[in-house]
């Protein structure tokens, strides 16, 4: 096999009140990587299309080349990649754009070479990505990028990441407002500081949020998803936050919050069904700042990253 296309799915990390520890991937949006083994030494850019023309070209500084230029430098591999991307979700969306580019190089050009590490092993290679990215080598985006369902990261130093068992009925409603926001600048705004009744009330809904998905106890997600220390900050760069997380909770959703840095927004359900009904809900809500938005419904994607068909598009809004 000397070429490979593969597709990576987007992520919400922090999942409320997990912040930086916590993320799951879904089916839809995410990024298209098609992967070319040369026998030219390096790694090259050889396209993006979908980001009009804002990403780097350069390998060394776009997060698909950073993650396959230190995979083939572990591997000492004397060959070299040619990437074409296809950004097929948009930058600053709050939903793993730069990771989706890089779990699909990275699962592509391991793919290429006969598969000679695990997904697990490529994840300092993605976040070697992210840390180009934004500044921070964070894996709450790329850990569920690469491994599917939902990821726990129990400790940067030494890594430790952990699969979380979840119910097979979750699905998962994303509205993405037509609006960007940086990581770096969601960030910056984040308090410094924080006392320690707010910690701990955060830290036992991150616990209980675990618990109750591996129960499948729906009442405990539901307390649970509450994020009382980051999203009072960050929902101040989304238009309509507060209504659009009540127009959630009214049409029977478990819980909304923020995706990542925003400004998606996210909403856990119990059946697809529930899913579509709490995103026309979602839609509806966020139509009044009269700003364009898409909505996406999706079971969790228990797969992460995938080999596709010659004209497999996977990546449509639901509406």
């Amino acid at each position: 096999m000397n070429s490979i296309r593969v597709f990576a799915p987007a992520t919400v990390a922090n999942v409320a009140c997990g912040f930086d520890s916590l993320g799951f991937a879904i089916h839809q949006p995410g990024d298209i990587v098609e992967a070319t083994l040369s026998k030219t030494p390096g790694v090259r850019i050889t396209g993006i299309t979908g980001d009009e023309k804002r990403l780097p070209r350069e390998a060394e500084k776009n997060t698909a080349g950073v993650a396959v230029m230190a995979l083939m430098e572990h591997l000492d591999e004397a060959r070299g990649v040619d990437i074409m991307l296809h950004k097929r979700m948009p930058l600053g969306s709050g939903l793993g754009s730069s990771a989706a580019s890089s779990v699909a190089a990275l699962y592509a050009t391991n793919q290429l070479l006969g598969g000679p590490l695990q997904k697990h092993e490529m994840l300092p290679f993605a976040m070697k990505a992210e840390a180009s990215a934004c500044g921070s080598p964070h894996a709450d985006n790329v850990a569920p990028g690469l491994l599917g369902g939902f990821v726990l990261i129990r400790s940067y130093d030494p890594l430790d990441v952990i699969s979380i068992d979840y119910p097979d009925n979750l699905c998962c409603t994303i509205l993405h407002p037509h609006i960007e926001v940086r990581t770096e600048d969601s960030r910056r705004i984040l308090r410094k500081h924080i006392k320690l009744s707010d910690a701990v009330i955060q830290w036992s809904n991150l616990a209980g949020l675990i618990a109750g998905l591996g129960k499948a106890d729906f009442e405990l997600i539901s307390r649970s998803l509450n994020d009382i220390i980051f999203e009072p900050v960050r929902s101040l760069l989304i238009p309509g936050f507060d209504k659009i997380k009540g127009a959630a909770i009214a049409s029977g959703a478990l819980g909304c919050s923020i995706s990542g840095s925003g400004p998606s927004v996210f909403a856990l359900s119990t059946s697809m069904d529930k899913a579509r009904e709490v995103g026309l809900a979602m839609k509806q809500a966020f139509s009044e700042m009269q700003l364009g938005s898409d909505i996406y419904v999706s079971a969790i994607n228990s797969i992460g990253p995938r080999i596709l068909t010659p004209d497999e598009d996977p990546v449509a809004p639901e509406f």
